[in-house]
C-alpha cells in the first residue's frame, strides 16, 4: 500500500469516526507511532483523536497501559493476551470509544521459531465491551513490516469494527 493509499484509509476512518461522534486511540509498539502519525497526519483529526500510545517496552506497557506484570512474563510482549491488555488500558486511559493496540517483531532480529520475524498482533476493541483480537505475518525487512502493520490495523479497524 503507498502513502497516498495509507492517506485515503486515514480520511474514511475518520469521516466514520466523525459521523459516530466518536473518539479513536492507538497502543503501539513495533509500529512505533505509525497509525497515530497516519490518523493525525489528516487535517481536523482532533475531531475523533485525543492521545495515543506509544509503548515499545514492557515497563511502558506496564506503566501507561496496565498491562499485567504477570501476563508480560508469561506470553511475552508479542502475543495475544498482551494486546487485549494493551487495547483496553488504551481505551481506558483516553477514554476513547475505539482502541487498536499492535506489539510485533519487525526485525531483523528479535524472531524464534515460535515468533518470526513479522510476527503481529493486533487487538481492536471498543468502548461497548467488544475486543477483536488477531495475528499476522508480514514478509519483508524491517520497513516492510511495520507499514503493513500500520496498515492492517488501520484496514482492520475501518472494516471490522466501525
Amino acid at each position: 500500500m503507498s502513502e497516498k493509499q495509507l492517506r485515503q484509509l486515514s480520511i474514511a476512518i475518520g469521516d466514520k469516526l466523525k459521523a459516530r461522534g466518536a473518539w479513536v486511540t492507538c497502543a503501539e509498539s513495533c509500529t512505533g507511532g505509525w497509525v497515530a502519525k497516519a490518523l493525525t497526519d489528516i487535517a481536523g483529526s482532533s475531531a475523533y483523536f485525543d492521545r495515543g500510545f506509544v509503548t515499545y517496552s514492557n515497563a511502558a506497557k506496564h506503566d501507561l497501559l496496565g498491562v499485567s506484570e504477570t501476563t508480560l512474563a508469561n506470553y511475552g510482549a508479542v502475543s495475544e493476551a498482551v494486546v487485549r491488555e494493551m487495547a483496553l488500558g488504551a481505551l481506558r486511559e483516553a477514554n476513547a470509544d475505539f482502541a487498536v493496540s499492535i506489539s510485533g517483531i519487525a526485525g531483523p532480529d528479535g524472531g524464534s521459531a515460535d515468533k518470526p520475524v513479522g510476527t503481529v498482533w493486533f487487538a481492536f476493541a471498543a468502548r461497548e465491551g467488544r475486543i477483536l483480537a488477531c495475528k499476522q505475518i508480514f514478509p519483508g525487512d524491517r520497513d516492510a513490516v511495520r507499514l503493513q502493520a500500520a496498515v492492517f490495523a488501520l484496514q482492520t479497524l475501518f472494516d471490522d469494527f466501525l
